[in-house]
This record gives C-alpha cells, sequence and structure tokens, in this order.
C-alpha cells in the first residue's frame, strides 16, 4: 500500500470528526440564511417602502462582502462567542441575502390573481401570504435552493479561520504531523466536498420530486433529469 493512502486510511477517523462539524456548520448556516432570507424577501416584496428599503440596503450590503471578511467581523465582536457560533452567524449572515435572492423570485413567480382570490375570500393580507402565496413559492425554490446548499458546502472551508476544525483544518493537522502528503490530502478532502455535495442534491432533488406537480414547476422533476 502506498504511504499516502495508508496515511489518510490511518488518519480516517479525523477527518470523519471534521466531516461532522463541517455538517453542523453547514446545518446552522443554511437555518439561519432561510430564515434570515425569506424574511427579507417578505418585506421587499410585501412591506412598505419605509421597511423594505432598509431590508434591501442590508441584502446588498451582505452580499457585496466576502464571507471571509463578515468571519472576521464577527469574530472581533466584543463578545466571547465560541468558533462555532461565529461561523454559523457570519456566513449564515451571507447565506441569507443569497437566498432572499431566491424566496424573493419565488414570491414573484406565484400569479398576483392568488393573492386577490385569498383576500376575496376574506382572508388577511397576511393569511394570505402566508397560507396562499408561501407554500407555493417555497415549493418553486427548491431547485435555485439547491444551488445555495452546494454553495455554503464549499463556504463552509472558511470557518478554519476562526478556528473551527472542521475538514479543512482537520487536514491542515494531518499535513502537519506527518510531514508531508500536502496533494494526496488536500485530494482528499475535495473528494469529501464533492460527495457532501452530491448527496445533499441527491436528496433535494428528491425531495423536489416528491413535491412536484405537473404543469406547476419551471423545473423538470428529478425523475425526468440526468445525471
Amino acid at each position: 500500500m502506498a504511504p499516502g493512502v495508508s496515511v489518510i486510511l490511518r488518519e480516517l477517523p479525523w477527518f470523519l470528526r471534521g466531516i461532522l462539524v463541517t455538517l453542523e456548520v453547514l446545518s446552522g448556516v443554511m437555518a439561519v440564511g432561510a430564515i434570515l432570507g425569506l424574511i427579507l424577501s417578505v418585506i421587499e416584496v410585501y412591506g412598505p417602502r419605509l421597511i423594505s428599503f432598509p431590508a434591501t440596503v442590508l441584502e446588498r450590503a451582505l452580499r457585496g462582502v466576502p464571507p471571509i471578511v463578515l468571519l472576521l467581523l464577527v469574530f472581533y465582536l466584543p463578545w466571547d462567542l465560541p468558533p462555532l457560533a461565529v461561523a454559523i452567524a457570519a456566513l449564515g449572515l451571507c447565506s441569507g441575502a443569497y437566498q432572499s435572492q431566491i424566496f424573493r423570485s419565488a414570491i414573484r413567480s406565484v400569479p398576483r390573481g392568488q393573492l386577490e382570490a385569498g383576500l376575496s375570500l376574506g382572508m388577511t393580507r397576511t393569511q394570505t401570504v402566508l397560507h396562499v402565496v408561501l407554500p407555493q413559492a417555497l415549493r418553486r425554490a427548491i431547485g435555485p435552493w439547491s444551488n445555495e446548499f452546494a454553495s455554503e458546502i464549499k463556504d463552509t472551508s472558511l470557518a478554519y479561520i476562526v478556528g473551527v476544525v472542521e475538514v479543512l483544518r482537520q487536514a491542515r493537522y494531518v499535513i502537519a504531523y506527518t510531514f508531508g502528503h500536502s496533494l494526496l490530502v488536500y485530494a482528499f478532502c475535495a473528494f469529501i466536498y464533492f460527495a457532501l455535495t452530491r448527496a445533499g442534491n441527491y436528496f433535494i432533488y428528491r425531495l423536489e420530486e416528491r413535491l412536484y406537480i405537473p404543469g406547476f414547476e419551471t423545473r423538470r422533476p428529478a425523475r425526468e433529469q440526468r445525471w
């Protein structure tokens, strides 16, 4: 067995720990981003200008700042936050700005007649948005949301700069105390990120297929797509 391969096999438990931490960061980032993105999108579409304008400014400011800069800004705030919380908060803010664009487009894709129909039935505007518009919009957002999911998997690798021991930091530890094999170790990291991305998108496509209504979606269901 090649020396480099034996190193990977020997250090595999540490890589598995890094994968678990990466998934923990990813789940927190996507949750924070989804909540923030949904709030911003609803405000931008339905809120009065006094509220929607600041929301738009915030969204564009977050999209205009690199994730690594947001990480450092949150890290150096005058609060003693653990590295994991710093990573989730900073990357979640960045993801929320991008997810708001996904949800906003999905909301606007729902025909306005749906809103008018709900109002004509005696529902309030808030009830119509919550019970009529958003269920349809969220269904339509699943496909584009998979792109943000794939992007955030890769962005979790930035968390190592604030001390989170995820896949990339574990790889650096392995390289440091095994005195080399950098190319092989980083290639293995690339494979891990690729596998996580493909697995995540697979389940998202299955969800999209399960929620598919013929003639409703703008994208073909997963069973009709080629790999």
